[in-house]
Formats: C-alpha cells, sequence, structure tokens
C-alpha cells in the first residue's frame, strides 16, 4: 500500500463491474459482485473510488425535485433495494442511450458503495485495519464509474505450427483502463444529503448533443468544478494587474497564496475577500476586479474543495521573454525576503531570488 492510500482509506462495501462490449455487440451484466477478498480486485476499485471522489475536475450537481434516479437512490440507501439490481438498472440505461451513438467504444460500467472521506488522513494501515476504522464511520457513497476499454498489445504463448511452444504478439481490445489514467465520466453522490460530485463528456447520442451522466441518468444540475472556478478568479486577478500595469506574477501569487491559506478554515472563496487582499493597496484595482467578478457572473461564494485549493494554489509558475522558467511557492510572492521583482526605468524588470543556502540540479 503506498502512501496516497494510507492517507486516504477507503471501505468498499459492494462493487460489480458490466461490460458493454459495442464491437461484438454482446453485453454481459454481472450476476455476482466482484470478489473483493482479490487484493488486485479490491486495490483496482479502491484507487478509482478515490479519484473518483477527490478529482479537481469534480463538478456539482443538485438533482432535480422530480429526478427519478434520486428516488432509486433515497429507497436504496434505505435498504429498500438490493445494490446488484439498482446497478443493473443503470447499466440496461447505460447500454440504451451508448448504444444510439453512431460509433460507440466498448465501456465497463463499475459501481461502488463504499465508505470514507476526502479530507481523512491516518498513519500506514492494513487493508483490515482501515476498514474497521471506518466501520459504520466513515461517510458513505454510492459511485458508478464508465471505464472506456482501450486496446494494447499482449503476449501470447502456444503452439507453433512444428508442435513446439510459440510466442507470439496480439492485440487485444478490452483492457481496462489503469487506475492512474484520468476518468472522463463517473458520478459520486453521499448518501446523507444526495450531494452530487461528477464528471462527464458532451456525446451525440441519435444526433443530438448530451451530456449523459447529469442530464440523463442522474437528473441534475451541473455547476463549475472548484477547479474550473479557480482559474476562471485567476485569470481575472491577471487582466485586472496588466490592465493597470501592476505586476502579474506578484497579483496571481497572491490569489493563490489567499485560497490556499483561506481553504484551511472553509471550503468557500469569497470572491470580493479575495480582491481586497490581492489589490489592498490600491483600491482603484480592488473596484475594477469587482467589477471584473461581476461581469463573469461570478457568486457571491464559489466552493473551492481544500484538496483542491491546495494542490492548484500551493505553487505559482512564471516564464520570461527571455525563456527562463521559475516555480516558487505562492507564498513566497508577496514575501522579499524569499524573491523580489524589481521594475527598472527602462521598463525592464529583475526577478531576485534571496536566502539560498543551496541549489539541486532538477
Amino acid at each position: 500500500m503506498n502512501q496516497a492510500e494510507a492517507d486516504n482509506p477507503m471501505k468498499i462495501n459492494h462493487a460489480i463491474l458490466h461490460v458493454f462490449d459495442f464491437v461484438s455487440c454482446v453485453n454481459v451484466f454481472s450476476e455476482e459482485e466482484l470478489d473483493l477478498t482479490s487484493k488486485n480486485a479490491k486495490r483496482y476499485v479502491t484507487n478509482l473510488s478515490r479519484k473518483a471522489l477527490t478529482s479537481i475536475d469534480n463538478k456539482r450537481g443538485s438533482f432535480a425535485d422530480d429526478s427519478l434516479f434520486a428516488e432509486e437512490l433515497r429507497s436504496y440507501f434505505r435498504g429498500q433495494r438490493e445494490f446488484r439490481d439498482l446497478s443493473v438498472q443503470i447499466a440496461e440505461f447505460m447500454v440504451g442511450e451508448l448504444g444510439r451513438m453512431e460509433q460507440t467504444p466498448s465501456i465497463d460500467l463499475l459501481v461502488v458503495e463504499f465508505e470514507g472521506d476526502a479530507d481523512s488522513t491516518v498513519g500506514e494501515r492494513t487493508d483490515e485495519e482501515m476498514d474497521a476504522a471506518y466501520e459504520a464511520r466513515g461517510k458513505r457513497y454510492f459511485a458508478l464509474m464508465l471505464l472506456e476499454s482501450r486496446q494494447a498489445y499482449m503476449h501470447e504463448v502456444g503452439r507453433g505450427e512444428q508442435g513446439g511452444t510459440r510466442v507470439d504478439v496480439a492485440r487485444h481490445h478490452a483492457i481496462l483502463p489503469n487506475p492512474s489514467q484520468k476518468m472522463q465520466s463517473y458520478a459520486v453522490i453521499e448518501a446523507g444529503d444526495l450531494s452530487v460530485v461528477f464528471c462527464d463528456k458532451a456525446r451525440e447520442i441519435a444526433g443530438e448533443e448530451r451530456w449523459l451522466i447529469p442530464d440523463g441518468l442522474l437528473q441534475c444540475s451541473m455547476e463549475a468544478s472548484g477547479k474550473e472556478v479557480f482559474d476562471t478568479v485567476a485569470r481575472l486577478v491577471e487582466e485586472v494587474a496588466e490592465e493597470y500595469g501592476a505586476n502579474t506574477a506578484v497579483a496571481v501569487s497572491k490569489a493563490k497564496a489567499y485560497v490556499a491559506e483561506n481553504a484551511d478554515d472553509s471550503d468557500e472563496v469569497c470572491p470580493e475577500e479575495l480582491g481586497r487582499e490581492v489589490f489592498r493597496d490600491d483600491p482603484a484595482l480592488q473596484k475594477r476586479f469587482d467589477e471584473a467578478t461581476a461581469e463573469e457572473a461570478l457568486p457571491e461564494r464559489v466552493v473551492v474543495e481544500k484538496a483542491t485549493a491546495k494542490r492548484v494554489a500551493k505553487s505559482h509558475k512564471i516564464r520570461t521573454d527571455t525563456g527562463i522558467d521559475i516555480t516558487f511557492p505562492a507564498e513566497y510572492g508577496q514575501n522579499p525576503d524569499f524573491i523580489e521583482f524589481v521594475s527598472s526605468p527602462n521598463g525592464l524588470l529583475s526577478i531576485q531570488l534571496k536566502n539560498i543556502g543551496s541549489i539541486e540540479n532538477r
């Protein structure tokens, strides 16, 4: 078990895999759940579940009042629906919709119920200790993931023409994606309040562009991800700073430092407060930033999850027109003891790196 697995333990309660093979036109709805006593199967499911729960690309959604899927989930969480039956119902819907695409790749549907917490941190533990730690304590989630099969070349052992053992190269068309790969379509629903996080892509189904998971299956709203919100705020900071001739590198690093520090107390960021902090020495820039956020129709408070804030705001990278790349912790951008930007009378900039004890080649 690696450190990432130890830092975010999960307890997998149920998992099942259904196969949609649109090449051979054979679909297999599993009659039994995955064998989670298999360490390979459990590790694969756990890694994918963790990735889905903590991805910085996750969009948020809220079920519509008349969402039929929300009612099915409520029944399941109350113990009125069987896990496999609900998974098959989801599989049948997916097959029906995906089958109306002009070209559909072969896809596996993984459905999982698990307990965990994206923000929890513990020391190194065995699988048994993690299960015990989350018994009736962790948040409960229901997740579904569309895993597009990929093609791969593999060795194939067989008999040659002369009867001897021969190893050939074969092309296989149904290889599950590696857990480290980015998943494009999935959803995770928390049992307590039915809050939804998901990721999906637009597909052309029966001649119309549709978002299969939020619009078709879940029937929920689609809000921007924390990363998308952060990228928008950072872009506005840079545009306002550039418009008024301020140092854009310093301004954006201040914005990142504010978001990272704020994440320790809340997963919400107030753009107005961020603007006051970044442009605190110039009321004119504060006012222009407020106008820019209004033009962009950003809400008074936007959600930037702690995990997202820590990952996208911890460092800042700049590139000079002379081809030099510099990456530094975001909070150093406003600390002249470590890095300082100096404007020359001729309009050129100098960057001074200070208090350096040693330098390593990377």
